[in-house]
């Protein structure tokens, strides 16, 4: 028998069916182990064994907003007997003279919606602007004239439905920005619903509300009858 020292070169070829099970066998294996060592880390998660691991690249929000600061406080002594609900379309344009609009042109096509409130001022009432006559059980009362607040904007019905720049406006704005353009269409707004309050019938109905309220609570008083005076707008 000879005895050969060097180590073997060549080793037997392995058919390509063994091979095919051989890798099929290992691809097998390490879904087996992965689907064990999964449901192993489920589980212990869901009893609360393993920290939980959150999406890395999730969205996060940081609130850096400063605390509320308390600017004025005053006592009012208004009733508010009506208000109104108006909307307005605002067209607010901004352009040169001699000038294309393709090139210098801003506008805003907004619509606006807002309240206005009509109210009487009971604390500046004079001092003789109630009488009472208790043969009779009548009250006079002289009231000033309902007054309107300005108009205030609800930023929830409120939206921009089209915005206008022309070519030299844009690139300004890449530069700087213009809230001043956003406040003014904002102002216009407010005023344009303003003077339709004001054209309204809402004044009257705040006398009507007014006195009606009067009556109703002099009646429980006891009082026959009420009567309630304007002073002149």
């Amino acid at each position: 028998m000879t005895q050969v020292d060097e180590p073997t070169r060549e080793y037997p070829e392995v058919p390509p069916e063994q091979r095919k099970s051989a890798i099929g066998r290992v691809l097998a294996f390490t879904g087996v182990v992965f689907v064990l060592i999964a449901g192993l880390c489920f589980g212990l998660r869901a009893i609360n064994v393993l920290p939980s691991f959150d999406n890395p690249f999730a969205d996060k929000e940081t609130d850096r907003s400063q605390p509320v600061l308390l600017q004025s406080m005053r006592d009012l002594s208004r009733y508010v007997a009506a208000d109104g609900t108006f909307q307005v379309i605002v067209d607010l344009q901004e352009h040169k003279e001699n000038i294309p609009d393709f090139l210098v042109n801003q506008r805003t096509l907004f619509v606006g919606s807002g309240s206005v409130e009509a109210y009487v001022d009971f604390g500046s009432l004079a001092e003789d602007a109630i009488t009472i006559n208790t043969d009779d059980d009548t009250v006079q009362i002289r009231l000033p004239a309902p007054q309107l607040t300005q108009a205030a904007l609800d930023m929830e019905r409120s939206y921009v439905v089209a915005e206008e720049r022309g070519l030299l406006n844009r690139i300004g704005d890449a530069f700087r920005s213009d809230p001043s353009q956003q406040q003014r269409v904002y102002q216009e707004a407010q005023r344009r619903i303003t003077e339709a309050a004001r054209a309204s019938e809402l004044d009257q109905r705040a006398r009507e509300n007014t006195r009606k309220m009067l009556e109703s609570l002099l009646a429980r008083l006891g009082y026959t009858s009420v009567t309630v005076t304007y002073a002149n707008p």
